[in-house]
């Protein structure tokens, strides 16, 4: 005969397990969402899960919630592993009344945002809320910020990871904003301050949900997601790929990744992947590809700022990110989103002990009146500050253009690089060959006897003096010059070099970067 009270426990954990009940459960999976625990199932290896605050329910008596009262109080919260690491999760549950943040509710996520502080490990959210809950008033407002002090003393110590598979507004959006991370899910997440009647109603502006902050619109033009998943399954893969490049702690170096992958595999396709012409564009990807362990590259914000690629691989085994100019995109030029994005990886890299990888083809800034007007020189100084400030391996190879205050901003080895090399086909001055001539050789071109001849017989000279890579090697810029197809192995045999690096910053409280 089963106990009485262990009868009660098993009744009210079926009771928690159940949310918001079945109709609101089925109500979930008609919009193509799991429920939070089932989010969690995904996401944790197999039987891991250890749930914490089970029992927790809300305080509050008026407006009716006095007879709203939920196990768990609409958020899911624990630890588990993936892939056998130790991680802490939480996950909202809209079948409990919206999934809206309460008082117990946030005091369940800070609990576990502690513990995973405490010891050293990510934490992952799992957002799914209609935001503050109005009947607490207040205390809900307080809930956040206390969430958000937490995101912000976590932020360059644990990994945090945001996982969007609902509505984020208001306030809400805020500590998915704050982590390292963000990863979306197209037609069925949203993230926005104000929704669209309230647009509507200030701006007369009418706009959808999706239009206004669907996964694309923040994977594409505002940036403010790393990912846009096709579904939560594929979210929650993205979340476990992620997380096998990345260590538990800013204390520990990221994991090894096996590979057969020979460390000392050349590609003769190197040779000849760079075009003739200096203004041809080609893919960057490719190079990466071709380079790292098993060709496999995962890219991070891959669709916002195309004209710079950032992402993560593995150099022999080891975790590196990758930050490179795309010259099929702008001729890789830096804008204003380009030098952000990368700023941000740049810092995140440093921040959790990974060597970062810069390939290099860059004609310039971009000019014109929208990038002055826009900040660009602002902007412009975040990326030139986080590669100045970063203390890991840092390698970089010129596969092409490096021209002006980009070549400098670009991981030179006046920003602390470590290693710099260049290929044959690099191209390093102030200024493109043309632009150069036409600047230096102005009245000489005008009073030739053929201007075209004259100036196309300078531009040869300047190229040949200037526009090669042997100037900066002779001066120690360059450390040295490689055919391209001896590219990975030198990486690789660089990063072993620097395995053991140890580089510091001046004390001080914290930098002043240029926000």
């Amino acid at each position: 005969m089963t106990d009485p009270k262990i009868e009660q426990l098993r009744k009210l954990r079926e009771q928690a397990r159940m949310g918001g009940g079945p109709e609101r459960i089925a109500k979930q999976h008609a919009k193509g969402k799991l429920t939070a625990r089932e989010r969690l199932e995904l996401l944790l290896d197999r039987g891991s899960f250890r749930e914490l605050d089970m029992f927790v329910t809300h305080r509050t008596t008026d407006f009716g919630l006095d007879k709203q009262k939920f196990l768990g109080d609409g958020v899911v919260t624990g630890y588990g592993t993936i892939n056998g690491r130790l991680v802490y999760v939480f996950s909202q549950d809209f079948t409990v009344l919206g999934g809206s943040l309460g008082e117990a509710h946030a005091e369940k996520i800070c609990k576990v945002m502690d513990l995973a502080m405490k010891n050293g490990a990510p934490i992952i959210g799992i957002n799914d809320s209609g935001g503050a809950r109005i009947q607490e008033g207040v205390i809900s407002l307080a809930g956040y910020a206390d969430i958000f002090l937490r995101n912000t003393l976590a932020s360059g110590v644990i990994p945090q990871i945001s996982i969007v598979m609902g509505p984020a507004a208001g306030g809400a959006v805020y500590s998915p904003a704050i982590t390292d991370f963000i990863i979306m899910v197209k037609n069925t997440s949203y993230m926005f301050i104000t929704g669209p009647e309230v647009v509507k109603a200030v701006t007369h502006e009418e706009v959808s949900f999706d239009e206004l902050g669907g996964a694309w619109v923040h994977a594409t033009k505002s940036g403010v997601a790393h990912f846009a998943a096709e579904n939560e399954e594929d979210a929650i893969f993205l979340a476990q790929t992620l997380l096998s490049y990345l260590p538990q702690n800013n204390l520990e170096d990221p994991p090894m990744r096996p590979t057969s992958d020979d460390p000392l595999r050349t590609d003769p396709e190197l040779d000849s992947i760079i075009p003739d012409s200096p203004t041809k564009p080609y893919d960057m990807k490719e190079i990466i590809r071709r380079v790292v362990d098993d060709g496999i590259f995962f890219e991070v914000h891959e669709h916002f700022a195309q004209n710079i690629i950032v992402g993560f691989a593995h150099l022999g085994g080891q975790s590196v990110g990758i930050v490179a100019n795309q010259p099929a995109v702008l001729a890789g030029v830096l804008d204003i989103d380009a030098s952000v994005k990368a700023a941000r990886f740049v810092r995140f890299c440093d921040a959790f002990n990974i060597p970062i990888v810069t390939f290099v083809d860059v004609p310039g800034f971009m000019p014109g009146t929208a990038q002055e007007h826009g900040g660009i020189i602002r902007h412009g100084a975040k990326l030139l500050y986080a590669y100045a400030e970063a203390t890991v391996p840092k390698v970089t190879i010129i596969t092409r253009k490096a021209y002006g205050g980009a070549y400098d901003v670009m991981s030179s080895k006046h920003l602390r690089a470590d290693i710099n090399f260049a290929w044959p086909s690099a191209e390093i001055a102030v200024m493109g060959p043309e632009g150069a001539v036409n600047i230096i050789f102005r009245k000489q071109i005008a009073q030739a006897e053929d201007p075209e001849a004259e100036k196309a017989r300078l531009v040869a000279e300047y190229r040949a003096k200037f526009a090669n890579p042997y100037i900066a090697a002779s001066r120690g810029f360059i450390d040295d010059v490689i055919e391209p197809h001896e590219t990975r192995p030198r990486l690789i045999n660089a990063l072993e070099m620097l395995r053991n690096k140890r580089d510091t910053n001046p004390p001080k409280k914290h930098g002043n970067i240029p926000l």
